[in-house]
């Protein structure tokens, strides 16, 4: 049920907002967002989601003299991992249960709206109890609950307009989450939905952003009988996973939106056989209808988590000395993608980190090269396989900078022993994860789990590349000062040479970084804003030493020039 003021009360409070509040975003301001820098209004900072800005007033030349000029504690000791958005000076960013209004050059907070669940809701989140930001579209602030709901709120007031439930069986009772930014893309908000771990059949769906009317539902896999359900072996179809849990990208030129789709469910391949269609695959589909348009898909019949989630990154590069716009995904199975934006080809597949379950990629085909590691797997085989569970790089996003033509990953190495035992009947809400396989980490050095590389997109060749200790969970933002942003898990934000690797800048924030930086400008000078907070199924799971003593808490902070 639609709850709240009527339409026309909310075209009243859009029109009369004052100074320091957001006036109300239409689809053209949301189609121009990579072009003007003082405000953020597109989850990857412009729906090609390259997390570039044209700003250069912060450059490599001057990083060193960044200095904080206001944190705020949000209270909140659950991992922070949102994309905050700015509008007319005001940044708005979420956490799990609440949203949160700042005065983006004092830090003073506005409003803060809490959202409550009942206590089932946070059993059934697999990874990490998180939500990664809100979408802003004419006068609203709009985010997804954990609980299926959606809800629009006023971005002056904080005042709830609309709020409604996802349909059809769809709850928290039965698998179902959201921890995604909402995407609005010609005029249609598109969500999609987490829940692989608990054996959901995923989907995608679209409501309307101006009173949150539910519009159409597309189910990642296949019912029985349609295209693609012969990749299912028996009924596993119906609790096969394809979760679409981390927002997608838009391209208006070709009025398609590109989502990545994750893990088949089980883990346990063995009672699943085929290439389990479309799950571990970036789709193309219209964003009014979700009619699809084309799909690729990285992992079939996938034994070891490899969720194709990340955030396509739409661009205009050269493939063979020709200009050609394309879409780029850094996998989490270690294959960097690059495909046509119009129709999907594969352009290039090449690893970017180290990868043992496949020797490359068949261009004509488009299929991994699996070797005896992953035919043992299948085989439920003890096996070493890199990359692990984490995957080369995880739900983390990259960034793209197109005078360079370079991508900015934050890159896993660990490894780990995989063994499969024969597959159990799995039941829609049973967990289906961790507990339906065998598995160790294997690391070569405690010391190096991570990297942050700036990599050729069609080679996957590394320019680059700088060792952590633990793997960074953030985001990386580049500049065209040439400089990279990123987080660092033990609670360091860092300015690096987008040219070299070197580190220009690095202030220590009172836990871990997770978030996803943003840069902005105010009055003539240029900021930089993120979140930090620990959490997150590595932090939470994977037992790495170098996190025992890092503090959680979730905290927002902006930084500028001296």
């Amino acid at each position: 049920m639609i709850k709240g003021r009527p339409a026309q009360l909310l075209a009243a409070a859009v029109m009369t907002f004052g100074s320091g509040v957001a006036f109300a975003q239409s689809d053209a301001d949301l189609l121009k967002d990579h072009t003007t820098p003082g405000d953020v209004l597109v989850y990857g900072m412009g729906y090609n989601a390259q997390r570039y800005s044209p700003l250069n007033r912060i450059n490599k030349g001057n990083a060193a003299n960044l200095t904080a000029k206001w944190g705020l504690a949000l209270t909140d000791n659950r991992g922070a991992e949102a994309f905050p958005v700015v509008k007319d000076g005001v940044i708005y960013t979420t956490i799990h249960n609440a949203t949160i209004a700042i005065d983006a050059i004092t830090g003073r907070q506005i409003w803060r709206v809490n959202h409550d669940y009942p206590p089932e809701v946070l059993r059934v989140v697999c990874c990490g109890i998180v939500n990664r930001g809100a979408a802003i579209y004419e006068g609203l602030i709009i985010r997804a609950l954990l609980d299926m709901t959606i809800v629009a709120l006023d971005a002056k007031t904080g005042k709830e307009v609309w709020k409604v439930t996802s349909p059809d069986g769809a709850t928290a009772a039965n698998g179902f989450s959201y921890t995604a930014a909402p995407l609005i893309a010609n005029g249609v908000l598109i969500m999609g939905v987490a829940g692989a771990e608990y054996g959901i059949r995923g989907f995608i769906e679209g409501f309307d952003p101006k009173t949150g009317k539910h519009l159409w539902r597309k189910h990642t896999i296949p019912a029985k009988g349609e295209k693609g359900s012969e990749t299912w072996a028996g009924e596993s179809a119906t609790v096969g996973g394809g979760s679409s849990w981390v927002t997608g990208s838009y391209d208006p030129e070709n009025d398609l939106v590109y989502w990545g789709i994750g893990n088949p469910s089980p883990w346990n391949p063995r009672g699943r056989k085929g290439d389990n269609l479309h799950t571990n695959s970036i789709i193309a589909f219209r964003p009014k209808t979700g009619e699809p348009v084309w799909y690729y898909q990285t992992t079939p019949e996938d034994p070891f988590d490899y969720d194709a989630v990340q955030t396509p990154v739409i661009a205009t590069i050269l493939v063979q000395g020709k200009p050609r716009k394309v879409v780029m995904q850094a996998n989490r199975n270690g294959f960097l993608y690059v495909l046509d934006a119009k129709d999907g080809k594969l352009l290039a597949a090449n690893t970017y980190g180290r990868v043992n379950w496949a020797d490359g990629v068949d261009l004509a085909t488009g299929r991994p090269k699996v070797n005896d590691v992953f035919r043992g797997a299948l085989e439920g085989k003890n096996v070493t396989v890199w990359p692990s569970v984490t995957g080369v790089t995880n739900w983390q996003h990259m960034a793209y900078h197109p005078g360079k033509n370079l991508l900015y990953i934050n890159t896993i190495h660990i490894g780990m022993t995989y063994e499969a035992p024969e597959a159990k009947l799995l039941k829609p809400g049973q967990p289906s994860g961790p507990g339906s396989v065998k598995r160790t980490t294997v690391t070569e050095d405690p010391n190096v789990r991570g990297f942050l590389k700036a990599v050729d997109p069609m080679t996957g060749k590394e320019r680059w590349s700088k060792p952590y200790q633990s793997p960074n969970w953030s985001s990386t933002l580049v500049t065209a000062g040439n400089v990279v942003f990123t987080g660092v898990m033990t609670g360091e934000f860092q300015a690096l040479d987008a040219d070299s690797g070197k580190l220009l800048w690095s202030f220590r924030t009172p836990s871990g970084i997770l978030g996803q930086p943003i840069t902005w400008e105010k009055d003539g000078k240029q900021y930089v804003t993120v979140m930090s907070g620990i959490g997150g199924v590595y932090a939470l799971r994977a037992g790495d030493p170098n996190l025992a003593n890092v503090p959680a808490g979730a905290s927002l902070w902006t930084f500028g020039l001296r």
